[in-house]
């Protein structure tokens, strides 16, 4: 179902699978959808170059009534904070254009999932997390840094932590776990071979396997807990962006969730290693050279 909210998501969806002529439509209320509020019928179909039945049409397929109605949702959507700008970057931007239109996606991509994930699977993967004896992060590729620095993060909690991106690895330390062990999987797209199979390993080693990853994903499926980011990227294509920023804030909610959770007896080992690092830095004053 369209709502307000996820309005413009829907309409840059390239699985939509419009019509040529809807298509065209779609394309026109993305290049600036805060005119098209302000719009005619027959001057978006003008500016879409079809006829004005075939943006009634297409307003109708997408839960309106008709085209003011689509105008009101239109505005609901924007003044709601889901604008959704089309972040594919062409070939003539310049610094000017292609700037705003990577802000602008990161800034939808991050609204989109703090709005469609699920508090109460937040709080179960801060379960597992607590209640584990040594926590491994895997990621191949783009995600692999996304592990890494997970490691950074949760390596505080007093917990064995690690980060690997060696698919080679991966198995075996998946193949070599046991109860009690966790394992964070992140794959933006969950179509990677190696870490479906990893995640199935671990589970057949009866650790407990949470993943970062696409809905309704392989890997979502061979996982125990799936955390599923729907940020519109199409990382075929182009270098992974908005889908990294997600996952990076996924995981500093999680990480929140077990500070909270491990109280103010956690305090005394935080507070350790911030002051092991105080002889490595200058003081805040500047030091004369």
């Amino acid at each position: 179902m369209t709502t307000p909210q996820t309005l413009l998501s829907n309409l840059a969806k390239p699985a939509q699978a419009f019509s040529k002529a809807e298509q065209k439509v779609a394309d026109a209320i993305l290049a600036n959808p805060e005119l098209t509020t302000r719009s005619s019928i027959a001057r978006l179909a003008q500016s879409a170059e079809v006829s004005e039945p075939t943006v009634n049409r297409f307003c109708k397929r997408l839960g309106a009534t008709g085209f003011p109605d689509f105008k009101l949702k239109l505005a609901l959507s924007l003044a709601s904070g889901a604008r959704f700008i089309n972040s594919a970057v062409a070939e003539d931007d310049t610094a000017p254009t292609f700037t705003p239109k990577i802000f602008n996606a990161s800034i939808h991509a991050l609204e989109k999932t703090r709005d469609s994930i699920d508090p109460k699977l937040i709080h179960h993967v801060i379960d597992e997390v607590v209640a584990s004896k040594r926590i491994y992060f895997f990621g191949q590729g783009n995600s692999g840094p996304v592990a890494q620095d997970a490691e950074f993060k949760f390596f505080r909690f007093n917990t064995p932590v690690s980060a690997h991106q060696d698919p080679l690895m991966q198995r075996m330390l998946a193949a070599a776990s046991k109860p009690g062990d966790l394992l964070f999987i992140i794959s933006y797209t969950g179509r990677t071979i190696g870490l479906v199979e990893t995640a199935r390993l671990a589970r057949d080693s009866l650790a407990t396997v949470i993943s970062i990853t696409a809905p309704a994903s392989p890997l979502a499926r061979a996982s125990d807990l799936a955390i599923t980011l729907d940020v519109g990227e199409d990382t075929d294509e182009y270098l992974p962006m908005t889908s990294r920023l997600a996952q990076l804030t996924l995981l500093d909610v999680i990480a929140t969730g077990v500070t909270l959770r491990q109280g103010q007896a956690h305090l005394p080992h935080l507070a350790r290693i911030k002051a092991s690092l105080a002889s490595t830095r200058f003081d805040s004053v500047e030091q004369d050279v």
